[in-house]
C-alpha cells in the first residue's frame, strides 16, 4: 500500500451510543482510489461513505467492530433457515444487478420515517441516498428484493476482487415481519460463494446497540478487535 494522507473530524454525538463521543479517521480527498486499496483498507476495518473511506478513532470507546463471514464456513441457524423457506413460499424474489432499475428514493425515505426517525439520517434526503448508490472508482450493485412482484427491499453492494460489502439495506415497512435485511445477507452470502469471494463484509457490529444486534447472529463471523481479526461461533 503507497503512502496515504489522513484526516481527522472533530469530536461529535455518537450516532449509536448516547454516552459517547464519536470521530473518524478518513482518506484525505483528491487521492488515487480504487477497489484494490479499498480491499486493502476493509481488512483494516475500513468503510466507504460516498466517494470517502473512513474508520471510527474514538477518543475512549473501541466499541465499533468491522465484521466479516467467509461463506464457505458460514452455517444457517435453524430460524436463518426457517425464513428463507417462509420467504421462498410467499413467492420472494431477489435480483443483484450493476444497474438502478428505478427511483429508490420514495422507499428509502419510507424505511428512514418509519424506522430511523430518532437518527441523523432523519429526514431522509436524497443526496445522501445518491452517496451511498454512486462511487465513480468502484463497483456497486443493488440487490433488489420483491415481494408480489413490488419492489419491497433494496441492498447496496460493494465489489472488490475477494468480497462483496454490504453497504446499506432499507425496505418497505409494510414487509418487516419478513425481515428482508436478513434476507439481503442470506442471498449475499450465497453470491459471495457462487463468485469465489472471501469474505462478505456487514459493516460495524456495537454489541450494545439492539439496532445492530442481528448481525451476531450470523456465524462463523470474524470481528476487528485492536488491530486484529477475531474469529466467534
Amino acid at each position: 500500500m503507497h503512502e496515504l494522507r489522513f484526516g481527522l473530524t472533530a469530536p461529535a454525538q455518537c450516532s449509536y451510543l448516547a454516552t459517547q463521543q464519536e470521530q473518524l479517521v478518513f482518506l484525505l480527498p483528491e487521492q488515487p482510489l480504487d477497489a484494490q486499496l479499498y480491499q486493502q483498507l476493509l481488512q483494516l476495518n475500513f468503510r466507504r461513505s460516498g466517494e470517502q473511506l473512513y474508520t471510527p478513532h474514538c477518543p475512549a470507546c473501541r466499541a465499533c467492530h468491522s465484521v466479516r463471514i467467509n461463506p464457505a464456513a458460514f452455517k444457517a441457524s435453524r430460524s436463518q433457515r426457517r425464513l428463507l423457506k417462509t420467504a421462498a413460499r410467499a413467492g420472494w424474489q431477489y435480483k443483484l444487478s450493476d444497474n438502478i432499475s428505478t427511483d429508490y428514493f420514495p422507499l428509502f425515505a419510507s424505511y428512514i420515517n418509519h424506522k430511523h426517525a430518532d437518527s441523523s439520517m432523519f429526514p431522509p434526503a436524497r443526496q445522501q441516498l445518491d452517496a451511498m448508490l454512486n462511487c465513480s472508482w468502484l463497483k456497486v450493485h443493488y440487490l433488489e428484493q420483491y415481494y408480489q412482484q413490488k419492489l419491497v427491499a433494496v441492498s447496496i453492494v460493494d465489489e472488490t476482487a475477494d468480497a462483496y460489502s454490504a453497504v446499506y439495506t432499507f425496505f418497505h415497512p409494510d414487509v418487516s415481519a419478513f425481515s428482508p435485511g436478513l434476507l439481503a445477507i442470506l442471498y449475499l452470502l450465497q453470491c459471495t460463494a457462487q463468485q469465489q469471494k472471501d469474505w462478505l463484509y456487514l459493516g460495524y457490529q456495537i454489541d450494545e446497540c439492539r439496532k445492530m444486534a442481528y448481525k451476531a447472529a450470523f456465524l462463523p463471523q470474524q470481528r476487528f478487535i485492536q488491530g486484529q481479526w477475531h474469529s466467534f461461533g
